[in-house]
């Protein structure tokens, strides 16, 4: 009966060994499900991070005049009414009353040349003038008085009281005074002609502004000797260098090639290279007749329309040939980028931003097109790096790289 019970005990091997055989199995697929997630996810991660390389664009800003500008040149301002200005006179300088930047009218005293002796002569000549005004005085004096007394002689000759000799003495002093009354009157004649020539020698001891304008350079201090002709050692031709700021034009040399583009009277628009963010507009006064061998190109000069007193001669600029006048809103700057940089969904347009390596997606708003660009209203600014392509293999943080990466 023990022994029975002890059987009863004893673990059948057989019966449990095909339950053993079905959990290591169980567990083989399950860790190889799990290998083949792990693979998967990593494969996802690996395809998700792995970076688009795409082509980029800039936002830019642009003018409308570009859409309808048929040809671009550059060159200088210059000012077509420009003065070294000198004196007649050989000298000392002895005062200077301008210096650089100082505006200046016509006739405005700018230097004096030392001129004591010049004024010496003057004074002296003004004196000429008074004595030989006195002798005329003098003379008048004593042709009245011989003309009384030929008077008197004619009457006393004819009741024959006089001889014909007290006569002819009376007659003989009154022509002498006449003559010597005429005498006078050259004399003054001849003095106010020395003290306008003394006035001159004065004058061209004093420098003035031969017109309206701006001192451009200061050439000459106080002590250096000015001579016209700078003839002696040291000495200096000009004393200051004037420009008319009215007459400022830019001139560009226009390709002999292109030159049937442009014609006098055109509208123009001008950049400075100083003034970047200012067009200012403008006019092709003249063609040059005339072709630069050595260049190949035309001497064009555009005037100004638009007065600025930041334009100063010798900046660089360059000019549009426009097909048309500007028009009032168009010389304000837009925001435009390539069409090619735009995509769409349910009606919506965006563009994909590069930030850093990755790409935001950004709705924008559009306008008209600016020639081979479209205007953008708002979303980006201009300066922003936008991707141009492949546009379908991007979408919002999508990582990327550039080709100069």
């Amino acid at each position: 009966m023990a022994q029975e019970d002890l059987n009863r005990l004893t673990i059948d091997k057989e019966r449990y060994a095909p339950a053993k055989g079905r959990g290591k199995g169980r567990r083989f697929w399950v860790v190889l499900c799990m290998v083949a997630l792990l693979l998967i996810l990593g494969a996802w991660r690996l395809i998700a991070n792995r970076s688009v390389e795409v082509e980029v664009a800039t936002v830019s800003l642009v003018y409308p005049s570009q859409t309808f500008s048929v040809l671009n040149a550059s060159g200088y301002v210059v000012a077509q009414r420009k003065a070294a200005v000198s004196s007649k006179a050989t000298g000392r300088l002895e005062w200077l009353g301008v210096e650089e930047g100082s505006v200046v009218r016509e006739g405005q005293l700018l230097a004096r040349l030392e001129n004591r002796d010049v004024a010496a002569a003057k004074n002296q000549a003004v004196a000429n003038v008074a004595a030989s005004r006195d002798s005329l005085v003098q003379a008048q004096v004593e042709e009245k008085d011989a003309a009384r007394a030929l008077t008197r002689a004619k009457e006393l000759f004819s009741q024959g009281i006089i001889s014909r000799s007290d006569f002819d003495t009376a007659e003989a002093r009154y022509n002498r005074d006449v003559a010597a009354t005429a005498g006078a009157n050259s004399a003054i004649r001849g003095a106010k002609a020395g003290l306008n020539g003394a006035e001159a020698s004065l004058d061209y001891t004093l420098i003035r502004a031969p017109f309206d304008g701006v001192v451009l350079t200061k050439n000459a201090d106080v002590g250096d000797i000015v001579s016209p002709l700078a003839a002696a050692a040291n000495a200096k031709a000009a004393v200051v260098t004037l420009a008319d700021m009215g007459s400022l034009e830019v001139e560009a040399d226009v390709s002999e090639a292109n030159i049937g583009k442009v014609r006098a009277g055109q509208p123009c628009e001008i950049l400075l290279d100083a003034l970047p963010d200012s067009r200012f507009r403008g006019l092709l006064h003249t063609v040059v007749p005339t072709a630069d061998r050595s260049k190949g190109s035309v001497l064009v000069k555009v005037r100004f329309l638009d007065r600025d007193k930041r334009i100063l001669p010798e900046m660089s600029a360059k000019v549009a040939f426009l097909e048309r006048p500007v028009q009032a809103g168009e010389g304000r700057p837009r925001v435009a980028l390539s069409p090619s940089a735009i995509a769409s969904r349910d009606g919506k347009s965006f563009v994909f931003v590069i930030k850093g390596d990755r790409v935001v997606e950004t709705p924008v708003a559009l306008g008209p097109r600016l020639g081979d660009l479209v205007e953008v209203v708002s979303g980006v600014k201009a300066g922003e790096r936008i991707a141009v392509k492949p546009l379908d293999k991007l979408h919002d943080q999508s990582r990327v790289k550039t080709a100069e990466k």
